[in-house]
């Protein structure tokens, strides 16, 4: 349940829905934000929650953005994911529950770990 009300097919497009509020995954290597270099803040599409730094991406080669640390403390929730027959950990927004992807702990970098999240997700706020 989302932590507040909001008419989500009424605000998001149908792939926006599909994602955010039914668990979907984009294609990869075709979303928006996997290849960008840009500096600023990545948000939730959902509620406009800042959930990662530019500083934090990095190119993982799967086809999706991906992150090794989330912006600050709380922003993310881990959920248990048993789906499709693996055990992966669902990353969802902690404000209103938007899906986000899956976060992994084979991250290149000190953190180990790598949130591959879906580009339509996202919002995304340049630096100056």
């Amino acid at each position: 349940m989302t932590t507040f009300n909001k008419d989500w097919k009424k605000e998001l497009s149908e792939e926006e829905y599909r994602v955010m509020r039914e668990k979907g995954t984009e294609r990869p290597f075709t979303g928006e934000y996997n290849i960008h270099n840009d500096n600023g803040v990545y948000k939730c599409k959902g509620c406009n929650q800042e959930l990662f730094s530019s500083s934090s991406k990095f190119d993982a080669g799967c086809g999706w953005p991906s992150f090794d640390e989330e912006i600050k403390a709380g922003k993310i929730k881990e959920i248990s994911d048993k789906t499709l027959g693996m055990i992966r950990t669902e990353i969802v927004c902690a404000k209103c529950d938007s899906h986000l992807g899956h976060v992994f702990n084979d991250g290149p970098t000190e953190s180990g770990l790598r949130y591959c999240v879906n580009s339509v997700s996202l919002d995304f706020d340049k630096s100056d």
